[in-house]
């Protein structure tokens, strides 16, 4: 997973509510950026909220209520993917735009996190996790390169803020790879998982329709992590996908200082299981651990440490 979740700071975007929502290369921190503010809202912030720039219709006023990432188009924005068409296994430049009301490419957008878009693409099964961050082109056109590990459904999620809107939106599109396809159920985790020599133990459960509070302690070698260096701005990001639909959770940063634990607050939009992955940086690498909880109150399964496989970050 060191080539391989924030429930989004990225929220790494989830507002209030489960906007449930994971190229090659990581991240190289200082560790000495200025600490992070606990106060700034996740990735595409205020999407749930029901106050965006919508055309008054039904329609919209419904949207604006949906968790983010499963509507391909919403409040006059569109996400148009080049070529939804993919090889499992082999190398590909994913280019997409953001097109607007007047079905033109979107040319300038606000920074989240320090970057203009974060992008998550996973599979249907929620077994591996990228999340990256394309290049936008003078024309609107955004590039990532990514290479999807297997066959199967995929669910691209691209969350953003254009320049001048008032909140972020996320939007959610199919991505088709060929190949041997070997459906997966569900990956089982515990409490602790394993990545890359660290482990990181959840604490706090999720529940339908409330806010919760989830704590997240980093240890390596048996000894607390204290030393984290910032990644996006935030001391760990987190993104909440809900199991069936991919819907992208919005997660809220609490924490200000390196470790061990990393605090988030969000919302569920309802019960069910749901992926979450935390991204967090160390020593010049991100890595991301990535567990399997159901919010209905009831603790996650007890199970081995276990880690998550190709979860992948560019920057």
């Amino acid at each position: 997973m060191n080539t391989a979740l924030r429930i989004t700071a990225f929220t790494a975007g989830l507002t209030a509510a489960f906007g449930l929502a994971l190229g090659v290369g990581h991240a190289t921190g200082t560790g000495t950026a200025t600490k992070p503010a606990a106060d700034h809202a996740g990735h595409g912030a205020g999407h749930a909220s029901g106050h965006g720039a919508g055309n008054g219709s039904e329609h919209e006023d419904h949207a604006e209520h949906l968790p983010g990432g499963l509507q391909i188009s919403e409040r006059g924005y569109t996400l148009s993917i080049d070529n939804p068409f993919v090889t499992a296994g082999s190398p590909t430049q994913l280019r997409f735009r953001i097109l607007g009301a007047d079905g033109k490419p979107v040319t300038a957008y606000q920074q989240q996190h320090e970057k203009e878009l974060h992008l998550i693409v996973a599979p249907r099964d929620l077994s591996t996790f990228q999340h990256l961050h394309p290049t936008l082109a003078a024309d609107g056109t955004w590039s990532a390169p990514t290479a999807v590990p297997a066959a199967g459904e995929y669910r691209v999620l691209a969350d953003f803020t254009p320049a001048g809107a008032t909140e972020g939106l996320t939007l959610g599109a199919d991505l088709h790879a060929a190949g041997d396809l070997r459906p997966a159920p569900l990956p089982v985790t515990g409490r602790t998982v394993a990545v890359d020599g660290y482990t990181v133990t959840l604490a706090g459960d999720l529940t339908p329709g409330r806010s919760s509070h989830l704590t997240l302690n980093v240890g390596k070698d048996g000894t607390p992590v204290t030393d984290l260096q910032p990644y996006l701005g935030a001391y760990g990001h987190l993104v909440a996908l809900r199991a069936g639909d991919l819907a992208y959770l919005h997660v809220h940063p609490d924490t200000t200082t390196p470790g061990p634990e990393i605090g988030f607050t969000t919302t569920a939009p309802s019960g069910g299981a749901y992926r979450l992955f935390l991204d967090f940086q160390h020593q010049g690498t991100v890595h991301t651990a990535a567990f399997t909880v159901t919010a209905d109150g009831t603790a996650a399964p007890e199970a081995a440490p276990t880690g998550v496989a190709a979860t992948d970050h560019q920057h």
